[in-house]
């Protein structure tokens, strides 16, 4: 029985670590929760327990901004962050190694960073069209202000002009998964300050440049309408029955 009930959350601007810190207690709750219910769906096979009440784990959509940090991912070179810690004490900036995939990259207000932490068996079983589904929720969001993104073959995220010399780098993903459950998860710039990208070799990419929804559309945007329409793209192409 697959569970489709998505609790969303908007945890507004948060310091990373305590974000991180919540993703790890949901995460790791759900990922015991589903080991539980494996080893008593064994014992009831082999005639060692009764069945009980149907449990189904939870699934969880986040959405924050955060004080400027830059993190690296599991994968990533430590050399690709550009400051010391001078630099990133001028910059108003921390940084942390962490535990999803991909390299290094930069969060800060006005972005859109997004943290699903969902039980795929819930959905669908398949890493890769988890990552090209949250890609298309992005795109899809960025068509209602006209911006054409795109993917970039050989690399995640979200690209404008991807087929040439001026691709440029709008949206990253870095996830993590065990058992089929999944945290971290994309990072969206809408009125982000981009200098901060000059700091870093942004995803481990030295050759291409990072964008905004405001640096192409000349203007500020509003945020929080973006969330609104990412949210509502996001629970289409999951299927998902939002609370909250």
């Amino acid at each position: 029985m697959k569970n489709k009930k998505v609790i969303f959350e908007d945890w507004g601007l948060t310091d990373y670590r305590q974000a991180w810190d919540r993703q790890e207690e949901i995460f790791g709750a759900t990922v015991q929760l589903k080991t539980e219910l494996r080893n008593r769906s064994l014992a009831i096979a082999a005639g060692d327990g009764t069945a009980q009440e149907d449990i189904l784990t939870p699934n969880y959509l986040i959405f924050c901004e955060h004080p400027h940090v830059y993190t690296l991912g599991k994968s990533g070179n430590a050399e690709h962050l550009l400051l010391d810690e001078q630099g990133l004490k001028e910059k108003n900036a921390v940084y942390y190694p962490i535990n999803r995939g991909g390299d290094i990259t930069y969060h800060g207000p006005g972005q859109i960073v997004s943290y699903p932490i969902l039980d795929l068996d819930n959905f669908f079983t398949d890493i890769h069209l988890y990552l090209r589904t949250l890609e298309e929720a992005v795109m899809l969001t960025m068509a209602e202000y006209g911006l054409k993104g795109e993917r970039y073959p050989g690399y995640t995220g979200v690209w404008l002009d991807a087929d040439n010399e001026q691709a440029r780098k709008i949206c990253a993903m870095g996830v993590r998964c065990s058992r089929w459950v999944t945290m971290h998860g994309l990072a969206f710039n809408v009125n982000t300050n981009l200098d901060y990208f000059k700091n870093i070799v942004p995803c481990g990419i030295d050759d291409k440049a990072v964008t905004s929804m405001q640096q192409e559309l000349r203007n500020e945007v509003d945020i929080n309408e973006v969330k609104q329409i990412l949210k509502h793209h996001i629970s289409v192409l999951f299927g998902m029955e939002m609370i909250g």
